[in-house]
């Protein structure tokens, strides 16, 4: 058996056990989510590190806290039902937008009245360009936030695709694998959902 086709039975192997994992944790086996944690570590770790990746360090969550945050809110997830891997991928990547965003709506409260921080042109950059440079990205998280929900109410697709490529820093092909779609229809509706987005967001 050749490297290739050794490393896409295990792939193929690791993701049957999740998916197992997933729908025991479902029917109630506790030790469950435990194990799958374990086998998602670094998944989940990536997914942390892309959200928290600010330059304000006394502004942003680490990558541990919110992966930490993370795992509490995913207890309160047993009744899901649970479908594979990437459904487990896509209900992260919501839960740790959620994270996120109450934050800086925390933090946004805060400021009121006082001195709003700023963000540098390399922050607005990482974020898609979505956001403004020098713009308060507490704010921005907030505005994205709320033109987000709205994008859901006209194409749920579309706005899914932000949340995972934006907020998860998932690639086009995990994107896609979790949509069950092309990468091609990722891409095409990545660049309009962004579009539009952009348009809310200057209004």
């Amino acid at each position: 058996m050749s490297g290739k086709s050794f490393r896409r039975m295990h792939l193929i192997s690791g993701k049957a056990e999740i998916t197992s994992l997933l729908r025991a944790w479902g029917s109630g086996d506790d030790g469950a989510l435990d194990r799958l944690t374990v086998l998602l570590h670094d998944e989940l770790r990536r997914m942390a590190r892309y959200y928290a990746r600010r330059e304000r360090p006394e502004d942003a969550l680490q990558p541990t806290e919110l992966l930490n945050e993370a795992y509490l809110r995913l207890l309160e997830t047993r009744d899901t039902n649970w479908q594979d891997r990437s459904h487990f991928f896509a209900v992260s990547a919501q839960i740790m937008r959620r994270i996120l965003v109450d934050a800086a709506r925390t933090r946004t409260s805060r400021k009121r009245g006082g001195e709003a921080k700023h963000v540098g042109y390399s922050t607005a950059a990482r974020m898609g360009g979505l956001a403004k440079a020098g713009s308060d990205v507490n704010k921005e998280f907030v505005a994205l936030d709320d033109a987000l929900k709205r994008l859901q109410e006209m194409d749920e697709r579309k706005a899914k695709i932000i949340e995972l490529r934006f907020f998860g820093g998932l690639s086009v092909e995990e994107t896609a694998e979790i949509l069950k779609v092309s990468p091609q229809t990722v891409m095409r509706d990545w660049r309009l959902a962004r579009a539009w987005l952009a348009r809310e967001l200057r209004q």
